[in-house]
């Protein structure tokens, strides 16, 4: 029989509309997320392999071995890919939560020895084994949100040994979960303690010796910079850019979360994928940003978490012209959560996008950041990874807020995910 009329693995019939958001972010949102009204979906060797209506299904397409799922009414996306997570870390830091509660700032508690210098230490004392299964829980709730390929940033090792053991800990953890992940280098996180007053010397280390060893291992696909002057300043990012680029990893930036420093003009200059965070972007950064085809990855949990103003300006981003990714940047200090419904939502009351404009920021819009191709969308030959929602439309996500509709996910043409009851609008 020929491969292309061999019956579907799995079939996702009577749903209300199936998102394959096949359109570009240069058109209306809702018209990029192209809806099928009432259409199914069939998938076979791990690929979609149909999308249409169902009286259209082709002869012998079903047998007793497909998989069939009932949407119930629900409606059908891609699965949504997470830009921005720093996954792999040990330790906790609700005590600096509760200092925040209290007034005390980000840089305050990092100035006093907390921040992100605080997670290298248990880090640090973590075996690669213990990274992964410290990994694992959070992993398995991006999947239950619906989330089936999620970036992962190295960034609290800071010294070669211990990037280098991040890095392996995300393939590791790989292998140990369906949920499909895309390893970034972030040694340019912070000055590890070692190095206090030394930064010339640990950019050195960063360029010299843990840049080429990553290389040489293929740990990552990434090379990312959290540029601001308490952290990289611009000329530093972009040596280390530069450096990252040559060996064959695409630039990435924690970019103007802090202050306004320039670091989305650098995006701009270094050919980044992504410039993340934005809050203090400013118009001549939305320019550059835009005229450079960077996509801005927006992660509003954190600002919520962190008791900041203002949000990122998605509206101004948006209507510049400018590619937009969500993130859920879930990491111990900033944003300790995994919940994308709570992304959906505040990046539609505090970053001024629409519905249909988030939706696509967490489905294309963060596929195309991350250089993947046939994820983030349902189009005939993508990727097999779709989700099941127990509500009738996408609009339904940011509206009733913080709450995960997704009733049954799917990767590579394997459910991966049910929830153990529907959800209900």
């Amino acid at each position: 029989m020929d491969a292309l009329n061999e019956p579907f693995d799995l079939w996702v019939r009577n749903t209300s509309e199936v998102l394959t958001v096949e359109g570009t972010h240069r058109e209306p949102a809702e018209v990029a997320l192209t809806p099928r009204v009432g259409a199914c979906v069939g998938v076979r060797k791990g690929r979609v392999a149909f999308v249409g209506r169902e009286a259209d299904l082709p002869p012998g397409a079903l047998t007793d071995a497909t998989e069939i799922i009932d949407a119930e009414g629900g409606f059908v996306g891609p699965g949504f890919v997470d830009p921005h997570t720093h996954l792999i870390f040990a330790g906790e830091r609700s005590t600096e939560f509760d200092l925040r509660n209290q007034g005390a700032t980000y840089l305050e508690i990092a100035k006093a020895g907390g921040g992100i210098v605080n997670t290298v230490s248990a880090t640090r004392a973590a075996s690669e084994e213990e990274l992964a299964r410290l990994a694992l829980p959070r992993m398995e709730r991006l999947l239950a949100q619906g989330v089936t390929t999620a970036e992962v940033k190295s960034g609290y090792g800071l010294s070669l040994e211990h990037e280098l053991k991040m890095l392996r800990a995300v393939r590791r953890l790989g292998a140990l979960s369906p949920l499909e992940l895309v390893p970034t280098l972030l040694c340019a996180h912070a000055v590890p303690p070692e190095y206090q007053g030394r930064r010339g010397e640990y950019l050195d280390l960063c360029i010299n010796e843990i840049l080429p060893a990553v290389a040489r291992e293929g740990l990552a696909r990434f090379c990312d910079v959290f540029t601001e002057d308490s952290a990289f300043t611009v000329d530093e990012s972009r040596r280390l850019l530069l450096a990252a680029k040559a060996l064959g990893l695409t630039p990435r930036l924690h970019a103007d979360q802090l202050t306004a420093c320039g670091a989305s003009a650098l995006a701009a200059e270094v050919g980044a994928s992504s410039a993340d965070h934005l809050e203090q972007v400013t118009d001549e950064g939305i320019r550059a940003l835009a005229a450079a085809n960077v996509t801005a990855v927006l992660v509003p949990t954190s600002t919520l978490f962190l008791r900041m103003r203002p949000y990122a300006p998605g509206r101004k981003l948006r209507d510049a012209g400018v590619n937009i990714a969500l993130g859920s940047n879930v990491n111990p200090g900033s944003s300790m959560t995994e919940n994308l419904a709570l992304v959906l939502g505040l990046a539609c009351l505090e970053n001024g996008l629409t519905a249909a404009e988030a939706y696509w920021a967490a489905t294309r819009g963060a596929a195309q950041c991350l250089g993947l191709q046939r994820q983030g969308r349902l189009a005939v030959g993508d990727t097999g990874d779709l989700v099941v929602f127990g509500c009738r439309s996408y609009r339904h996500l940011p509206y009733h807020l913080g709450i995960s509709h997704a009733r049954v996910v799917v990767k590579g043409g394997q459910v991966v995910f049910r929830a153990r009851m529907d959800c209900c609008p």
